[in-house]
Parts: structure tokens; C-alpha cells; sequence
């Protein structure tokens, strides 16, 4: 499939811990016209799922394959150890791997943290499931170190957790296949990034629409290149205080009268 190519729905998988609520409601938001589907997968499983076209992206937990598979890192988790509410390690506000030295430390086979030693000692046998050991220590038989999102996940009232210093921490990243990188992905990879509906990444935006042209004006008669002047207040028009002869309004023949004395002319000796 193109990135041109538009499908009837984006696909989206996440492991158990991850919550895309929050992604989810935007993309509604921005094309309400692709529906979003959400497939859950188990760690074990969702790059697999990736690669063989069951999601078109994926929340998954580091580290991926980058051979085909790319992948951009969001954000670390805290680790927290699982504990019974009345657990001594319950009345600590944080602890230490060496704190659980002397504590069964379950290790489920889908565990999420990269160990290179594993705190505590080991049960007899590990549980197949993060789930299944969470009943185990319910039942008083060990604690969990698991990311803090997978704690809330399985929540009990009986139980709760604190954050372990010295513990390797589970890193949550985006991930698609390399040669599936669609306009959808696209639009997706900017909505987790946080761009705007307005951005000129992901999704094309809308060309600006052309500008109305200028109305242009008539010219006057006569050549003129715009509307007369209205004249000063008290005129009438360009030739107002003067005479329709072109005379400065005395009497025809352009002489004055200033300085004329009335009465009858005086008679030569």
C-alpha cells in the first residue's frame, strides 16, 4: 500500500500499560471520517502483528528491531515492586533492590524489564503471566517488579507498590513497519508528537484559496483617474467669486471704478 492510499480504518496496537485514550480521542477529532481500531497484543506478540499487517502502528516497549521496524521513543516508566498492603516494605516511601534481598522476586516469563540480575531470590518456578503473578502475591508468595503502569493495570485493594531505585526501567515507543510509513501513519506520528491541525507535517494542508480581485475604477469623463473633489465650503464649483466672462465682476470693458466720486461730472471751462 502507497501513502496515497487511503484505508476505511487505521489500526492501532498497544501492549498491556500503555493507555492511547488520550491519541485516540484526537484522531476522532481531526478525521472522524477513518475510524480508529485498537488491537491489544501481548510484548511477545506485537512486533510480529506489525510486521505481518495486523496494526498499521503500535505503542510497544523498547527496544525494537530498527532492521525494518521503526520506532520513536515517548517516554520511561517508573518500576515499582508489588507488595500486600500489610508488607513490611509497604511503610517505606521508596526502596532499593538490595531491599529485596531476602524477598521471593517473581519473574513472569512476559516480563517487560531487561534484568541482568534479577533482585531477591527466585521462585520455584516463574508464572506465565504478569497477572498470574500478581494472584501469587496476593496469596503472600513473593513480590512483582514491574513498570508502575502495569501495577495500576492489575490493582487490587489488597495490594500495593512503591518505586525500587537500581532497577532497569521499561521505555514506551511508537512503532511501524519502515516500508508502511502512510499519510495515516503520518498523521498519527503528529498527533503523538503533539503537532497542530495546522502543521505542514503529516496530513497535506489545505492550499490557500485564491484572493478576490480588486474591483478597478472607472474613469472619470474626460480622462480623469478618479472622483472630483467636492469644492471648499462656501463655493459652487471652480470658477465660484468670478465672473462667467472671466472678469473680476466689474462693469464691461475691464475698467475700474475705484476711487470714483459719485455726483454729476463737472463741465470744462
Amino acid at each position: 500500500m502507497t501513502g496515497s492510499e487511503v484505508p476505511h480504518s487505521f489500526r492501532l496496537a498497544y501492549v498491556p500499560g500503555v493507555t492511547p485514550t488520550k491519541w485516540v480521542r484526537i484522531w476522532n477529532e481531526r478525521l472522524p471520517d477513518v475510524p480508529l481500531t485498537l488491537v491489544a497484543v501481548s510484548p511477545a506478540e506485537a512486533f510480529g502483528v506489525l510486521r505481518a499487517g495486523g496494526a498499521d502502528a503500535g505503542f510497544v516497549r523498547l527496544p525494537v528491531d530498527r532492521t525494518d521496524l521503526s520506532a520513536i521513543p515517548l517516554y520511561t516508566e517508573t518500576t515499582v515492586v508489588v507488595i500486600p498492603k500489610d508488607h513490611l516494605v509497604a511503610t517505606a516511601e521508596e526502596v532499593s533492590t538490595e531491599d529485596l534481598a531476602d524477598e521471593i522476586v517473581l519473574h513472569p516469563l512476559d516480563d517487560t524489564l531487561d534484568w541482568e540480575a534479577l533482585p531477591g531470590r527466585p521462585a520455584f518456578e516463574r508464572p506465565a503471566t504478569t497477572a498470574d503473578a500478581i494472584e501469587l502475591v496476593a496469596a503472600g508468595i513473593g513480590v512483582l517488579v514491574v513498570p508502575q503502569s502495569l501495577a495500576r493495570l492489575h490493582h487490587r485493594k489488597d495490594l500495593t507498590y512503591r518505586p525500587v531505585t537500581g532497577a532497569p526501567e521499561s521505555r514506551v515507543a511508537l512503532s511501524w513497519p519502515q516500508d508502511e510509513t502512510t499519510d495515516l501513519v503520518e498523521e498519527f506520528i503528529g498527533i503523538v508528537r503533539g503537532r497542530t491541525v495546522n502543521s505542514t507535517r503529516g496530513r497535506p494542508p489545505t492550499p490557500p484559496q485564491p484572493k478576490a480581485k480588486a474591483k478597478s475604477k472607472r474613469p472619470e469623463a474626460g480622462g480623469g483617474s478618479g472622483a472630483q473633489r467636492k469644492p471648499a465650503p462656501g463655493k459652487t464649483g471652480k470658477t465660484a467669486g468670478k465672473s462667467p466672462r472671466g472678469a473680476s465682476g466689474g462693469p464691461k470693458g475691464g475698467k475700474s471704478t475705484k476711487g470714483a466720486k459719485g455726483g454729476k461730472p463737472r463741465r470744462r471751462p
